[in-house]
Formats: structure tokens, C-alpha cells, sequence
């Protein structure tokens, strides 16, 4: 909590001020105070999303007071950037919304500020909210320590785009398999020519290093919770990463953008995440029928990485009870289809990949298979320190073809610091 709650009290210095944005005005002495936020009461809730898709809300939340007709949704959209600030001056002022929408990599750092409250109360009045609903990564992703302080919403992974039709010429009449057969299959397309690729591999995705490491059944952590970035398996990953830019199948600094690389087959193989799909189809559609996705290939698991967004009550609100029965309503199988059907984000939910949509589309399928074999980032508040700096020590392995275990023991006595 500490480089939290630094952050924290600096902007409450200004708070007078920025808090009134968005603030509730039931914790403010408002119309609805003091009614204890039940939600057979008329009560206003303020809800907080983040980005493009927070847009949409109000047409979830018109949904919501159909069905609860004493209970009105005030939605306001945060850039994510402004998001994290934003919700640092409500700690701060003890002022902010009722429901919160969190990325999972902060719900660490916020859950160790007491900014959200312990969802567990709530499961025995609405069961929607119950763990045993969603896929167990997204669960995870929610709790901090032994509180469940956040509810999975929509969760997405990543999994393996590729040309079908290139891999077939390179002789692979379907994707790689293994962590051998990709790197085999990224060689052999590499050789078509010059200028052309086998994969493309983001140095700048934090999430690869680690997820591959987890393939290669990587343990991050000693038993007393001290980093163990240096042992074997993680070092065994990052030289396997680092392999497909030595051997010259996957390219450091290309400057093109993965799509129109894709399409031109000069990158017949990435690895991303759901939204990808209807990017490809509306901006190639001339090869559509050409390419498709797999899950990832495999070392001892093929364990991916679990991202997305869940909600959270704000630990000041006045309206915990309505806040409750709002996610509650938003966790329902039926309302996160109607809600990927706005918006195009997964469902948390796994009742909801019931839905023939999720069933039966290529796509889809391939998506719910990876996500059985996915998990979040540690939920611990410096993870996002850590990633930033394993990103510099593996920019000088991949750009210098630098020793990675020395350099990887550097990062974990970056790390070691950081976690202090």
C-alpha cells in the first residue's frame, strides 16, 4: 500500500475540487442520503465505465430499471487514461461513484487502497454474483487476498492468428501444435524470400514473456514470496522468445501494421487477443477463408493470458445494496450476451458460451477452448512496475542478443527492489 496510498494522499490535495465530478450525491447529503442505498428504495446509483464500450452502458442500464423500476443508473465514460487518476481522487475525497468498472491489473492496487468493497455479503441475496458462475481466471483476477472484490464482466485471452493457406504451402495442414512446431513452421515461412516473416512477436506485449514462461511451467515466486525470475524455466522461455529474432522468423523492428502484414502474408502468424477478429474481417475481407485462429501451441501447458474487466463497489458508496443488484443484473448469463452483442466483448460467465453464437462460430469456439487454459497476471499491487521492467531488460536480450541469464537476474533484483 505504500507507493498507493503516497499516490493517494498527493492528489488529495486537490480534491476539493475534482471530486465534485462524478461524485454521489446520496454520499454527498443529496435526495436519496441516509436511505441506507436498499434497492427496494428509490435510490440514484453513479456508475463509472471505461472507454468506448462505457458508451453502451446506458443501454444496459435502461435494461436494468425496466426490471427495477426504484433504482436509476447515472453512467458516466472514463477514457482509461483518465480512469486510474480519476478514481484515485475519489479515494482520496471519499466522494466517487457506486460501481466501478476495473481492468483487472488494477484491482490490486486498488483493493490494497480499501477502495472496494468485499463482494461476499451479496452472493446469498443474488446469486448471479456467485464465483462458481465464471471461468476460474476471472475469479482470480477479482479477489484480493481472501475478499472477492470484483466480478467478473467480460473477459478476453490470447490466441494464435494465422494464414492457412501459407502454413499449408510450409507444410502445416493445420497450426502449430507445440512450442518446436512453431518455431519450425516461423523458420520456414521465413524463408520465402526477402522481406517476408514467419511471426510476429510484440517486444513491447508484457504479457509474452510471462505467459510463455508459465508454458514452460515457470514458477514467478519462491514459497515465501520473493521473485524467482532467474530460475531455469523462466530463463528457458525468454531464450525461446528471443529465438524467432536471432534466427530472423519474427522481426524486431518492422514498422508495419499487423493487419495489412497479415493480409500481404508478410506475417502469417500472431499472436492476440479476440478484438483482432472483426478487424481482420472488415479491414481484409479479401481473405477471409484464408485465415483463422488456434489455441496456443504447447510446451508443458499452453496456458494463455486472462484479461478484461470486472465490477467493483466503491468501499464509500451509500448505495452498496442497489450497486450489488446492478452487477448482479450485468453478471447474468443472458444480459453479457446481450452485451457482447453490442460491443463484442466475451462473456465471464461461462452459462453464457452456451449461447449458439459462442457455440457453433470457428471463431468463438477457439476462444472458449483457450480460455479454460488461462489465467490473469499476479493480483498483487507492483505487478505493473514489474512488467514495465521486464520490458527493458528483455529489450536489451532481443536488440543486443544479450546473456539472458545474467539479464534475467538483473530483472529479478529489479524486481526483488520493487516488491520491498
Amino acid at each position: 500500500m505504500r507507493k498507493t496510498l503516497a499516490m493517494i494522499t498527493t492528489v488529495a490535495l486537490g480534491a476539493g475540487l475534482l471530486a465534485g465530478c462524478g461524485a454521489n450525491k446520496n454520499a454527498e447529503g443529496g435526495a436519496n442520503a441516509g436511505n441506507g442505498g436498499k434497492a427496494d428504495e428509490k435510490v440514484t446509483i453513479n456508475v463509472w465505465g471505461m472507454g468506448e464500450e462505457a458508451k453502451t452502458l446506458p443501454v444496459m442500464a435502461e435494461a436494468f430499471k425496466k426490471e427495477n423500476p426504484n433504482i436509476t443508473v447515472n453512467v458516466q465514460a472514463l477514457p482509461w487514461d483518465q480512469g486510474h487518476d480519476k478514481l484515485l481522487t475519489a479515494i482520496a475525497s471519499k466522494k466517487g461513484p457506486d460501481v466501478i468498472q476495473m481492468g483487472t491489473s488494477w484491482i490490486p492496487e486498488f483493493a490494497e487502497a480499501g477502495a472496494l468493497a468485499d463482494l461476499a455479503p451479496y452472493v446469498g441475496q443474488y446469486p448471479e454474483l456467485n464465483p462458481d458462475n465464471f471461468y476460474e481466471g476471472a475469479v482470480a483476477a477479482g479477489k484480493a487476498g481472501d475478499k472477492y472484490v470484483s466480478s467478473p464482466w467480460y473477459v478476453e485471452t490470447r490466441v494464435l492468428y494465422y494464414r492457412t493457406d501459407l502454413l499449408k504451402e510450409a507444410g502445416y495442414g493445420k497450426a502449430p501444435q507445440t512450442w518446436e512446431e512453431l518455431s519450425d513452421a516461423a523458420q520456414k515461412l521465413a524463408k520465402r524470400g526477402d522481406g517476408k516473416y514467419g511471426i510476429s512477436i510484440d517486444p513491447k506485449e508484457q504479457s509474452l514473456g510471462f505467459m510463455f514462461s508459465r508454458q514452460n511451467g515457470a514458477t514467478w515466486f519462491t514459497e515465501d514470496g520473493k521473485p524467482n525470475f532467474s530460475d531455469d524455466k523462466f530463463v528457458e522461455a525468454v531464450q525461446y522468445i528471443n529465438s524467432f529474432y536471432q534466427n530472423g522468423s519474427a522481426p524486431k523492428d518492422l514498422g508495419l501494421d499487423i493487419i495489412p502484414a497479415f493480409k500481404q502474408g508478410i506475417l502469417p502468424m500472431f499472436i492476440s487477443g479476440p478484438w483482432m477478429i472483426k478487424l481482420i474481417q472488415d479491414q481484409a475481407p479479401d481473405i477471409n477463408g484464408k485465415w483463422t485462429i488456434a489455441v496456443l501451441p504447447k510446451k508443458e501447458n499452453n496456458i494463455s493470458l486472462l484479461g478484461g474487466s470486472n465490477l467493483s463497489i466503491f468501499e464509500y458508496s451509500k448505495n452498496k445494496d442497489a450497486a450489488a443488484k446492478f452487477i448482479a443484473f450485468m453478471s447474468k448469463p443472458e444480459t453479457q450476451v446481450k452485451w457482447m452483442e453490442q460491443t463484442s466483448s466475451l462473456p465471464a460467465a461461462t452459462a453464457a458460451w452456451e449461447n449458439d453464437k459462442l457455440k457453433n462460430d470457428e471463431f468463438y469456439k477457439v476462444i472458449g477452448e483457450q480460455l479454460k487454459a488461462a489465467q490473469p497476471m499476479p493480483v498483487i499491487p507492483e505487478w505493473a512496475q514489474i512488467s514495465d521492467s521486464y520490458l527493458k531488460h528483455f529489450e536489451v536480450i532481443y536488440r543486443s542478443n544479450a546473456d539472458v541469464k545474467k539479464e534475467l537476474e538483473a530483472f529479478n533484483a529489479d524486481a526483488a527492489k520493487l516488491m520491498k
